[in-house]
């Protein structure tokens, strides 16, 4: 993993970025009904849960977005990762708290499946705010609320300004005219997304999860 730093006076965005850092510090969330139903059905045929394919699916679109990776280095400078790797809740239902742990990117999908099961294995049960060591800063959060379909999801984070990264959760998928819909939220700061960064990201995702027969080619 490397962190490469923008140089601000090449940056297309150097006035948006500064107005919406220093100026106005802004974040904000979008709310999208995600199309699963053909996915979701071959899922079920081949054996394959669905959490670490959203997993997948939602890192995989932001490792080609520049916008989805970027933060602020120890000096406060504007940059990238070359990759993010995706860091996500674990529910425990024995005593209803949850863990959070990650799993290393792969853009194979068989291959990022079996690194999420050997977490799983390891880390799965481990009860603690945070049960798998870490020791870089390239990661996107994404949660999950399985047990409601919401309209809209926004995090309150004090003194936010600062955090580029995305937020994602995912909540209860539900049938609607012969469709099974998931429910995504994006959180970002918009110092470094736009509207448009954002609705492209929700379109490329949706294809990423239509064009699905292309995960099981080897």
């Amino acid at each position: 993993m490397s962190f490469k730093i923008i140089d601000l006076e090449k940056y297309e965005r150097k006035e948006h970025f500064l107005h919406y850092l220093n100026e106005v510090p802004c974040s904000y969330s979008i709310t999208a009904n995600i199309d699963i139903t053909g996915i979701l059905n071959e899922l079920k045929k081949r054996g394959y849960k669905f959490y670490p394919v959203i997993l997948f699916a939602i890192t995989k679109t932001a490792n080609t977005h520049i916008e989805f990776r970027m933060a602020l280095d120890e000096k406060g400078r504007l940059g990238y990762y070359s990759f993010v790797n995706p860091t996500y809740t674990i529910f425990h239902k024995d005593d209803n708290t949850f863990s959070n742990i990650w799993t290393e990117y792969d853009g194979n999908f068989k291959r990022f499946y079996s690194n999420y099961k050997n977490d799983i294995q390891e880390y799965g049960n481990a009860k603690g705010f945070i049960t798998k060591p870490r020791t870089e800063s390239n990661f996107i959060n994404i949660s999950s609320i399985p047990w409601v379909s919401f309209t809209g999801f926004h995090l309150n984070i004090s003194k936010s300004e600062k955090y580029l990264l995305p937020i994602f959760t995912v909540g209860e998928f539900f049938e609607d005219r012969k469709r099974i819909l998931l429910p995504l939220s994006i959180q970002v700061n918009h110092s470094v997304c736009d509207g448009f960064h954002t609705s492209s990201f929700i379109n490329e995702l949706q294809k990423m999860l239509t064009n699905y027969k292309e995960w099981f080619e080897d």
